[in-house]
């Protein structure tokens, strides 16, 4: 037991987020609905919160920047192996740009632990007109 404690400290065994979206395109202010899916590892964890921001990505200047962030605050147990899920909702800002060829946008999600590192998601959206 001791073993695998420490192997979660180091984030191996440990529990994993996915953001699940009900699809992957967009427009602006339009609202954005999914689950976030967590999945125990190999021994109980007590979560502290979820993290997800709205990265824009400029590949041409290989820069990207946080437009918006959600967090939920939870103190929730999840034991070995448990399926736990965590409603999303986020309205896409009016005022953002479109993707084009050169820009992508991405949610990051975080799950931190009391103890641990973090479990960490990405995944990509388009913005549409």
């Amino acid at each position: 037991m001791l073993l695998r404690k420490s192997m979660c400290l180091l984030g191996i065994g440990a529990a994993k987020i996915d953001l699940v979206l009900e699809k992957l395109s967009f427009k602006r202010g339009e609202l954005v609905t999914g689950i976030f899916e967590i999945t125990g590892g190999t021994i109980e964890q007590r979560v502290k919160r979820v993290e997800c921001d709205l990265v824009y990505i400029n590949h041409a200047e290989k820069t990207s920047r946080i437009v918006d962030s959600v967090t939920i605050l939870t103190v929730k147990d999840v034991r070995k192996e448990q399926r736990v899920t965590i409603p999303f909702s986020f309205r896409i800002p009016e005022n953002i740009p479109e993707t084009e060829k050169r820009t992508s946008y991405k949610f990051s999600t975080r799950l931190v632990f009391n103890e641990g590192v973090k479990s960490v998601d990405q995944d990509q959206i388009a913005i549409q007109v």
